[in-house]
């Protein structure tokens, strides 16, 4: 704990996505930022590990290309439920890379523009008194800031809890799989949506050909079957696509990696403080494949506006603004999913509807007027080459 200050300007809490995208903005623009990561060493999350055509925009901004990183191009989407398949080109580019690798790449280009990154520190509490902050650690140490971006995931910070979501039955698992040499060729380009009773999830290939299978279930269900073993095999049994795709394949994991609670449908509404970034702000269904772009996206606005010297009030209301209709479209078609008159009408209704899962995947995005992209948030080579010189 001796590496981290007693007082800094720009606090960010958590070093995912979201947090990395709002850290190296706010240091690119020469400003003191520290960056907070719990985790000591990298590691994988529970996530589709799907990067939307928004998303790899957003990485190529940041000087970070996912093809090079060893991400796996994904050109069509099929939804598959029992025997029955339903198969469509993507509406735009994709990629499909870990998580580790991602999360990675990020927090060192954080950290190549300034930002000062401390592992294995989790802040317990989180306190604002007059016009500073104050994050305390379990041993008793804490930090001082002025401002602060919390970007904790899924997980509430003790004081910061979110309002209910409208969707937090699921539980969530991923595992990554080897698969056959034919297996891969069959999968290389293609991210495979599953329903199951219960549930629905996705698989796809990631760098060095590992298979990402990812999916969230009702707690009632995984209940009613006992434990990740049994789940397993029930799905399979159900669903013949999964089924082959897995056939004979090795798990890379002891055990899957869970998840839970998700709360799906959330979406920052209210004036509060601090900088709420990724699924501190929002948290779309991973069906539709936006988690990263969300993130990415949330970060780079959270900076643009608080450069601008505007509120964190009026970036939580131009992103609820953003992002409302498209995650509560996500939302109901989640629940429908996880139904049983949901997931018997998907295909066939797929099927009598040209185009129909493609309206879904453009529906369910950020609308592309409201990226960040063309306001300076970006000019990272060029705040990187001042830095270098002095200038």
């Amino acid at each position: 704990m001796s590496d981290l200050p007693q007082f800094v300007d720009h606090l960010v809490i958590g070093a995912g996505p979201a947090g990395s995208m709002a850290a190296l903005c706010l240091a690119a623009a020469g400003r003191e930022v520290v960056m907070l990561e719990k985790e000591a060493h990298p590691h994988h999350k529970v996530c589709g590990e799907f990067l939307s055509r928004e998303a790899v925009a957003y990485l190529k901004l940041a000087g970070i290309h996912p093809l090079a990183l060893g991400g796996s191009g994904i050109r069509k989407l099929r939804l598959a439920s029992g025997d029955k398949v339903v198969e469509t080109q993507l509406p735009f580019e994709a990629i499909s890379l870990s998580r580790l690798i991602l999360d990675e790449a990020l927090l060192r280009r954080a950290e190549e523009m300034g930002c000062r990154i401390v592992r294995g520190v989790a802040v317990k509490t989180l306190a604002k008194s007059r016009n500073e902050w104050l994050a305390s650690f379990g041993n008793g140490e804490c930090v001082r800031a002025k401002t602060v971006f919390l970007a904790t995931g899924k997980h509430n910070l003790r004081g910061f809890n979110r309002a209910p979501a409208r969707q937090t039955d699921l539980i969530g698992f991923k595992q990554h799989w080897q698969l056959a040499p034919a297996q891969i060729e069959t999968l290389r380009g293609l991210m495979i949506l599953f329903l199951f009773a219960g549930g629905y999830g996705g698989i796809s290939l990631v760098e060095s050909s590992a298979a990402n299978l990812c999916l969230v279930v009702r707690r009632s269900r995984l209940r009613a079957l006992g434990a990740w073993p049994e789940l397993l095999a029930a799905i399979l049994n159900e669903n013949s696509q999964l089924r082959s795709t897995l056939e004979g394949a090795r798990p890379l994991w002891p055990r899957p990696l869970a998840i839970s609670p998700i709360p799906y449908g959330y979406v920052v509404a209210d004036s509060r403080d601090p900088w709420c970034v990724g699924d501190q702000a929002a948290v779309i269904p991973s069906f539709t494949g936006d988690g990263i772009s969300i993130a990415l996206h949330s970060g780079a606005l959270a900076a643009q506006t608080f450069l601008a010297g505007k509120r964190a009030a009026d970036y939580h209301h131009r992103l609820h603004h953003q992002l409302r209709r498209g995650l509560s479209l996500a939302t109901r078609l989640s629940q429908a999913a996880v139904t049983r008159p949901g997931r018997a009408l998907a295909l066939p209704l797929l099927s009598l509807l040209p185009g129909g899962m493609q309206w879904i995947a453009g529906s369910t995005r950020i609308p592309d007027r409201f990226l960040v992209s063309d306001e300076g948030a970006f000019r990272f080579e060029e705040y990187k080459r001042l830095r270098a010189t002095g200038e």
